[in-house]
């Protein structure tokens, strides 16, 4: 017959674990799993700036622009490209950053919802210096050959049809910068969804890519472990969530074919607690 101090050890190790196990499944479900443990290691990086320490802030607005989300209309959509091309310069137009130069948002427009009259008026606005245009593209069960083909179609067609992205300073050759739809960047969901294509991150390199700025995608699936941060993921890796980690920005040589990542905030919001006490 068992002891009662080893009874009470027993019962106390059964709830320890199932306890242990509801933390987990309420951790996973919100995504905290793939990257709250990088997020603890990084407290001591986040610090408060002394008091009066002259701050440069670098700020990047890279906008999931679907002007048909929602399955609008052609003259709803019509309409939401109109308010910004009248509005934005109105609302920020007497606004300069240290260049002289007015706030620029960025568009990251979808391939699959092109539409020419919405991208050359779009266009004008980036010409009178309010903002630029990126690609965007949802995708499923997709080929690296037809992505392939895919991008270099549209990057050309926003280059000499709308007079839109960058170019290499020395090859002249277009560069864009890219955001994947619903997040899934080289085939990062569990289950394959919303893309198909392992070595995406190669394909995005080739066709003349500059950096990616999909990230962060919390609660999602698809977030990475490597959180807050400016990376060069190795394109050479043709598995799913390949850029799950890489070299950061400042701390060593970039891998050899390299694709630069550069990551929105990820951090828990206190102010906000679901039952009072899970942070956002």
């Amino acid at each position: 017959m068992m002891e009662w101090p080893i009874i009470t050890a027993v019962v106390a190790l059964v709830l320890t674990t199932v306890a242990a196990g509801l933390v987990y499944q309420m951790l996973r479900r919100r995504g905290l799993d793939c990257w709250l443990v990088p997020y603890v290691l990084q407290t001591g990086r986040r610090r408060a700036p002394r008091p009066g320490a002259e701050i440069h802030l670098l700020l990047c607005l890279a906008d999931h622009y679907e002007p048909k989300a929602d399955r609008a209309t052609p003259e709803r959509s019509r309409e939401r490209v109109q308010r910004w091309v009248t509005d934005y310069p109105r609302q920020f137009g007497h606004f300069r950053d240290s260049d002289g130069r007015p706030p620029r948002y960025t568009f990251f427009y979808p391939i699959e919802e092109y539409e020419a009259e919405y991208l050359d008026a779009l266009a004008e606005l980036c010409r009178d210096g309010f903002g630029e245009i990126e690609v965007h593209l949802h995708h499923h069960n997709d080929t690296a050959a037809n992505l392939r083909a895919s991008l270099l179609a549209y990057k050309e067609l926003l280059a000499n049809r709308h007079g839109l992205l960058a170019r290499d300073r020395a090859t002249g050759a277009v560069r864009y910068g890219f955001i994947h739809g619903n997040w899934a960047l080289n085939n990062s969901l569990p289950d394959g969804w919303g893309c198909g294509v392992n070595n995406e991150l190669a394909v995005l390199r080739e066709t003349g890519c500059y950096a990616d700025f999909t990230l962060p995608s919390a609660p999602s699936r698809a977030q990475t472990s490597t959180i807050n941060a400016l990376y060069y993921a190795d394109t050479r890796n043709h598995f799913p969530k390949a850029h799950n980690k890489g070299v950061a920005v400042g701390h060593g040589p970039p891998p050899e074919q390299a694709l630069l990542l550069v990551q929105g905030p990820l951090l828990l919001d206190w102010s906000r607690r679901k039952f009072g006490v899970l942070p956002a």
